[in-house]
């Protein structure tokens, strides 16, 4: 089916408009693909508008007003755009949530932002968020919910007298098109208040970021042109990456469904491998750790194998990396390269679906030689910069000249500049309102129309960004040398060894690093990569002290959902073992 192909990104007022005006346009496109039942099924555009718009109806009658949050807890399922395309339809504001939050951390969340309703998807995740109402050790008491929709319907654990719980299949079972609430949609303008999405908690309690359309809209705009590089396609896009996330919230939602693409709920991150088989995506995004741990699994195959095949991979890795250093490969060389396009490089395509024209990478910093990895087997991969305060995306690689050291150019509408003190300041559209109920922060944050992103970074003579740490991460030893955690952490987690490492130090003569060591790796070997990081490192740099911990994870509450570690989480478990080390 033909893609849609505008020259330019349509001007739409807001994302609602945007969305009910696509299924105008393509009512029997496909757009929405979930598994259940053992089978792919796929919903249309015409069926999602009408559902939107049924939804949109219900909840207005149920007193759902504008301006009110309403929580979405959810799996990545069709039903995730419908229920918040239904709120912003009706001017309400969605606050998606993570599902791996505990029952406190809703508690956080619906204590903060104030939300009387919520749209959940399991029978699980009700009793969470409804158990927040009665179990906050909290001084400040939660009001109990108002309204509860379940997509999965079911009784939920918990139940108030004041809370009404119904059934989402109920409120979206309208057969009347959906103009009436398209038309009241369109009238929405672009500063009113999309969503609130709260951060990933890295540095400590969660904030809820307001952004308005325009924030995310100027992010779709700005992506709209690297997509054109390559030109649109009938593309199909696999969305694993938790909606709750800014980074899958816009990309991975609304940008993707801007372009007509049909968007494939994964199963779960569990399932990523069989899924991308399944789907046979041309769009994905990616996070780093993902990156890391399918490139980890790469080279331990290629370790298993014939000396052959490891002879053909790593001159597949060499000569692709020689190529994107800008070095020409003599004739025989360059016909090796060409063979190995078949011989290997087709075979590492074929474990993402054989078909992906283009992959992003985002959520947090990418270690360079990754990213060349990748790019080096053949996949397209551009790392992007950005934050949650900004739509999220400031910045991408350019597709068709990528610099796997960089983040890449600004977007096209971004205003970027580096402060006297090397911090990276952002000004346009895509800046966020400012955090709901923090005026003093957001006062910090935004000063004179730029936003203090706390990034640190440079610029190159062509205009693209490098990312060198965070300014508040940054280590400053006893000796007052300052150390970059994230280059010293990228160069560790980088040996096939070492699956995980965080850095400390502040205020200590030297660094210490907890590691947690890869699938069979054990403490000699994991001595031996530190060794082999610290004789690439200058003397302040070098790790003096190491302990091996277990992994860090969502469920043990020291990574968050995009797999970015939470480095006082870690500090706080680790502390006798930190204490030992000396750091």
């Amino acid at each position: 089916m033909t893609p849609f192909r505008e020259d330019t990104y349509p001007d739409w007022p807001n994302l609602a408009a945007m969305m009910f005006a696509r299924a105008a346009q393509a009512p029997t496109r496909p757009m929405l693909r979930h598994h259940a039942g053992g089978a792919w099924h796929s919903t249309t555009w015409g069926s999602f508008a009408r559902q939107a718009a049924s939804l949109a109806r219900h909840l207005r009658a149920q007193g759902v007003a504008a301006g009110d949050r309403v929580l979405i807890v959810a799996e990545n399922r069709p039903e995730y755009p419908i229920a918040e395309t239904a709120l912003l339809a009706i001017r309400a504001v969605p606050v998606p949530a993570y599902t791996t939050y505990t029952v406190e951390d809703y508690a956080h969340v619906l204590r903060d932002c104030g939300a009387r309703a919520a749209i959940v998807s399991t029978p699980d995740l009700a009793s969470r968020v409804t158990a927040a109402y009665a179990a906050s050790t909290h001084p400040q008491a939660v009001e109990p919910l108002a309204l509860l929709v379940m997509m999965d319907f079911a009784a939920p654990g918990y139940s108030h007298p004041d809370t009404k719980t119904l059934a989402f299949v109920d409120l979206t079972a309208d057969d009347l098109p959906p103009d009436d609430i398209a038309a009241e949609a369109a009238l929405i303008p672009p500063d009113s208040l999309a969503c609130l999405i709260y951060t990933s908690g890295t540095g400590g309690a969660p904030k809820g970021v307001m952004l308005p359309h325009r924030a995310i809209l100027s992010n779709c705009r700005g992506a709209y042109k690297l997509i054109q590089m390559i030109g649109l396609q009938d593309d199909v896009y696999l969305s694993y990456l938790p909606l709750s996330h800014s980074y899958e919230h816009t990309a991975g939602q609304f940008f993707m469904l801007s372009l007509g693409a049909e968007v494939a709920y994964s199963r779960g991150v569990e399932h990523l491998a069989a899924d991308f088989l399944a789907v046979r995506p041309t769009i994905i995004t990616m996070v780093p750790r993902v990156l890391e741990v399918i490139r980890g699994r790469i080279l331990q195959g290629v370790q298993r194998g014939p000396a052959w095949k490891q002879f053909l991979f790593n001159q597949a890795v060499t000569l692709g990396t020689r190529r994107l250093d800008g070095h020409r490969l003599p004739p025989h060389l360059a016909l090796l390269d060409k063979l190995l396009d078949k011989l290997v490089r087709s075979k590492i395509a074929d474990r993402f679906g054989g078909r992906v024209r283009v992959a992003i990478s985002g959520g947090a910093r990418l270690e360079p030689d990754v990213g060349k990895f990748y790019l080096a087997l053949g996949l397209r991969l551009l790392q992007g910069y950005g934050q949650t305060e900004a739509g999220p995306v400031i910045s991408a690689n350019l597709p068709t000249a990528i610099r796997a050291e960089t983040v890449g150019p600004p977007l096209e509408g971004v205003d970027l500049r580096i402060a006297e003190d090397g911090e990276i300041l952002v000004r346009g559209d895509l800046v966020m309102a400012g955090y709901w109920g923090r005026p003093e922060e957001t006062a910090a944050a935004i000063r004179d129309g730029w936003l203090h992103t706390g990034d640190i970074g440079v610029i190159d003579p062509d205009g693209y960004l490098r990312i060198t740490d965070r300014k508040k991460d940054i280590i400053v030893l006893a000796g007052g040398d300052n150390i970059s955690p994230a280059r010293v952490e990228g160069m560790l987690v980088n040996q096939p060894a070492i699956a995980q490492a965080v850095v400390f130090g502040d205020g200590r003569a030297t660094l210490s690093a907890l590691i947690v060591p890869a699938e069979g790796y054990d403490p000699p070997a994991i001595a031996h990569a530190v060794d082999a990081v610290n004789k690439r490192l200058t003397t302040t740099e070098r790790i003096r002290r190491h302990a091996t911990v277990p992994p860090f994870t969502i469920d043990n509450g020291q990574l968050t959902a995009t797999q970015k570690v939470k480095r006082h989480i870690v500090r706080q478990t680790h502390a006798a073992t930190l204490e030992k080390l000396g750091a």
